[in-house]
């Protein structure tokens, strides 16, 4: 293997000292008044043998690494990916590299991926926890490592978040569907202890019963791991056997798509036969006829917003931020 160049290959080559070159490749030339020209010698030197720095070393020098990990539940979601997509670009406006991972809804993934990050020493995380996760989110607190939690949040942890306002969400779309005429709304959530999923359920509870339809509440809940069986048995009881509703909300964009899938394999036409609100929107939506009732999340602010609560934790320039966003009905056929 050819041994690699150092700052001592270049400054012989030159004939100046360690030092004026270290000034030099670091970007200090002016505020060490290093001469145009032994600039220009310096430089040329380390292109024609070919100097790599050693970015480890430079990062421990510098007390930074100009990367942060994002770990989010599942990078193949659509939401997720578009998420993770805003937060990269926004970190390059800044010379951030992102380095992500799925934790799958998995908490022993989660910890793997946040120590392997920590040892690749990330200057902070961005992370959708899972459940299962609050000591690991304490104890990166703890270690006073900048993290903000995006998506979800731990109502028992003082630490950063950016979320969605998840109680007026569906409790929205639940009075929308209300106001159309609908009686009989259920709502197919995941089974989940995470607070966003309390919201939402929450929201559309408390919609019902303000409408006094509290005999018609209908909550379907989907183990994340077994969604495909669990939809099928769901659709079975709510539209085919027992036929228990006349409109139904999907509370995540993953449950969206699988009961749209459950829907057309099943020759159940919207909104004929169901009318239907769906979570975050999304090509399928889009492609999908008649167009598709969605709830919509500002995922460009979310994710701009979570970067830059974490670059200002990492710069120590700002205390922990809590941030509550506001969604949108987006009305269109489907009901």
């Amino acid at each position: 293997m050819d041994k690699r160049v150092s700052l001592k290959d270049i400054a012989n080559k030159v004939g100046v000292s360690i030092a004026l070159v270290s000034y030099v490749m670091n970007g200090h030339e002016k505020e060490k008044r290093v001469g145009t020209d032994i600039v220009k010698k310096i430089r040329k030197a380390a292109e024609e043998l070919n100097y790599q720095p050693n970015q480890i070393a430079r990062s421990l020098r510098m007390g930074s690494t100009k990367t942060i990990g994002l770990i989010v539940a599942d990078i193949a979601n659509p939401f997720f990916g578009q998420l993770a997509r805003i937060i990269e670009d926004e970190a390059s406006n800044f010379d951030y590299t992102v380095v992500f991972g799925s934790s799958d809804e998995d908490e022993f993934k989660s910890e793997s991926l946040i120590n392997t990050l920590i040892n690749r020493q990330v200057d902070g995380f961005i992370i959708v926890p899972t459940e299962g996760t609050s000591g690991q989110i304490r104890n990166l607190l703890r270690k006073k490592i900048p993290i903000v939690l995006v998506d979800r949040y731990f109502p028992e942890i003082n630490a950063s978040h950016i979320v969605l306002d998840n109680y007026s969400a569906t409790n929205d779309a639940t009075t929308y569907l209300v106001e159309k005429g609908y009686k009989k709304i259920a709502l197919v959530a995941y089974k989940s202890s995470l607070i966003h999923m309390e919201d939402r359920i929450r929201g559309y509870k408390e919609a019902m019963d303000r409408f006094n339809f509290s005999d018609y509440i209908s909550i379907e809940e989907i183990r994340y791991d077994h969604s495909q069986k669990d939809m099928d048995r769901v659709f079975n009881d709510l539209l085919i056997e027992n036929k228990k509703a006349d409109a139904i909300i999907f509370a995540t964009n993953a449950l969206s798509v699988s009961g749209l899938f459950c829907a057309r394999r099943n020759n159940i036409i919207i909104p004929d036969d169901i009318a239907f609100i769906g979570f975050d929107g999304g090509e399928c939506f889009d492609l999908y006829h008649p167009p598709l009732t969605y709830v919509k999340q500002p995922l460009e602010e979310m994710g701009k917003e979570a970067f830059r609560i974490l670059l200002d934790l990492i710069n120590r320039s700002s205390k922990t931020s809590h941030i509550m966003l506001n969604s949108k009905l987006i009305v269109r056929e489907s009901c």
